[in-house]
């Protein structure tokens, strides 16, 4: 019988070396290597450049004190030894969900920052703060998607993070709104485009007016709740959208509560009015059980198109949700 450090050890060898091996064809240096395949190494491990995120998700049997650090030195060391990378360079974080939490809590003062390239494009990552770097890899098709789709266009990025939608969308040719809640991501943003060349104007809340949301003022950063934002928007505005919710949001800076079952529906009606006949939204969730309300979205059609976007460094095909609404 194969000792559990030993068939860890295997299956990192093994998926490693085949996932590497993809990489260097695709010319992709960031990427998933493993995602808690053995059920008593609950991690998912990725690759950015030199450097390896780990996220190790708490189970009921997780170990404890001093057994626990040993458990985890020793699980540190295999995967060192395995991808050839520097423990200084490999980056832990815990994971416990919870229903309520923020998704993108601070995590530690330490700050190790690095620039990674994805399609020729930069961002800036931050891989000790928060519990996820700042670019979700498992969205790297849907990006290019919306980049091949943006000559021209006007676009909106709603819950935009960090902005990699945006800084494709721009690449591609698109003016783009990026609009955002938290102050942290909407800089965070603006840094993402700047890194590619392209200037963003950071609109506070006070400068939010119809007149000024319309195409010709370049590129656009705005922090604010989303669905009053979309209150504001003049109709048939934007051409391509992309929507990519959190599961549940209970943001001191909004009123009330956000979760994507219960809310999805009227969020999207109030996007497809923002959105010209013919535009297209990209819509994606990481709720497991999400079931989309297609009835509700009159006027549009609805394509389910999660398998065909969900890269193939991810194997787990219930990794998110994501729909092609188009008007």
């Amino acid at each position: 019988m194969i000792a559990p450090f030993e068939m860890f050890e295997n299956r990192l060898v093994k998926m490693n070396r085949h996932i590497a091996k993809w990489a260097r064809r695709q010319k992709i240096t960031c990427y998933r290597i493993y995602d808690r395949d053995i059920p008593q190494f609950p991690f998912v491990i990725e690759r950015f450049e030199d450097c390896l995120s780990v996220s190790e998700y708490k189970t009921s049997r997780s170990l404890e004190g001093p057994e626990q650090e040993t458990w985890i030195a020793t699980c540190m060391e295999i995967l060192s030894r395995v991808t050839e990378i520097k423990p200084e360079s490999i980056f832990l974080r815990e994971r416990e969900r919870k229903k309520g939490s923020n998704q993108y809590t601070k995590q530690e003062v330490s700050d190790r920052s690095i620039i990674a390239k994805e399609s020729e494009l930069k961002f800036k990552l931050n891989l000790s703060n928060y519990l996820d770097t700042g670019l979700f890899l498992d969205q790297r098709i849907t990006r290019s998607k919306v980049r091949d789709e943006s000559a021209q266009k006007y676009f909106l990025n709603l819950f935009a993070y960090t902005g990699s939608f945006s800084v494709y969308a721009a690449k591609g040719g698109a003016t783009t709104v990026s609009v955002d809640l938290s102050k942290t991501y909407t800089a965070w943003c603006r840094e993402n485009l700047a890194l590619n060349g392209f200037d963003a104007h950071i609109m506070g809340e006070r400068e939010i007016r119809p007149e000024r949301l319309k195409p010709g003022r370049g590129h656009l950063v705005i922090q604010h709740d989303v669905l009053d934002f979309l209150d504001m928007i003049p109709d048939s505005t934007f051409d391509l959208a992309v929507v990519d919710p959190p599961s549940f949001s209970n943001s001191k800076r909004m009123d009330g509560t956000f979760d994507v079952q219960r809310d999805h529906a009227s969020l999207l009606q109030s996007v497809l009015r923002a959105i010209k006949p013919g535009g297209v939204i990209y819509f994606a969730t990481n709720l497991r059980t999400f079931k989309m309300d297609e009835a509700s979205l009159k006027n549009a059609t609805c394509k389910d198109i999660t398998r065909s976007t969900i890269p193939n460094d991810f194997r787990n095909l219930k990794v998110y949700r994501a729909r092609l609404v188009k008007h």
